[in-house]
């Protein structure tokens, strides 16, 4: 692929990350099979896409997304109460994303696909080192108004020297993690860093959102 076909794979990342989370958000907890069925669209649209050669390249991250899309749909579905079972929901997809890239195939979803777990994971981990997971156990429980308290006051606790230390540290580890996939010429590495990176602005988001009520 030539260099704009590898921007393309960053910023298609940089899309699948960041926008369908938005959508899935609302409607996984209002219709949770209705999200996991969608899945089967999902997988129609990336075989549709991955068979022309003009859309080959959104069709092969699409398949890395379907993994993300219906992982996501089981566990804020019918998990979501525990924040424990969120990274091994999430990374139901991980043998055969493994397996498919020792073997050379849909390197670009894969690679997607591992980008988006890392970052899940890294996530995580500073829920877990400031404490967090009670927020989450209640918040999910709760009515929103009640919700949008919970995540203002978790939000405060983090913005203590031990929690700023931790948001530092995660996103510096993130922020060097993507920017060294960059310099790798393959475009699957373009489309990992683009997962990776786009974690810290969903991240952001979420507290910017959290702070503000």
């Amino acid at each position: 692929m030539d260099r704009r076909s590898r921007w393309q794979a960053f910023w298609a990342a940089v899309f699948l990350v960041s926008v369908p989370v938005f959508a899935e958000a609302p409607l996984v907890r209002q219709v949770p099979w209705l999200c996991l069925l969608l899945t089967l669209g999902w997988l129609w649209m990336a075989t549709r896409l991955r068979s022309r050669p003009q859309t080959a390249l959104w069709g092969d991250i699409l398949l890395g997304f379907v993994w993300t899309w219906v992982t996501g749909a089981i566990y804020w579905g019918w998990l979501r109460w525990e924040p424990l079972a969120h990274i091994p929901v999430e990374a139901l997809g991980l043998p055969l994303a493994v397996w498919c890239i020792l073997r050379g195939w849909g390197l670009l979803g894969n690679w997607f696909y591992l980008g988006s777990l890392l970052g899940t994971a890294l996530t995580d981990a500073y829920l877990y080192l400031t404490d967090l997971t009670p927020y989450w156990r209640e918040v999910m429980r709760v009515d929103p108004q009640t919700a949008v308290l919970l995540l203002r006051e978790a939000a405060l606790q983090v913005q203590t020297p031990w929690g700023i230390a931790n948001a530092i540290a995660i996103a510096a580890l993130l922020v060097a993690i993507g920017l060294w996939a960059l310099q790798k010429p393959q475009p699957h590495w373009r489309a990992f860093a683009g997962a990776v990176l786009c974690t810290i602005v969903v991240d952001g988001l979420f507290w910017t959102v959290a702070l503000l009520g």
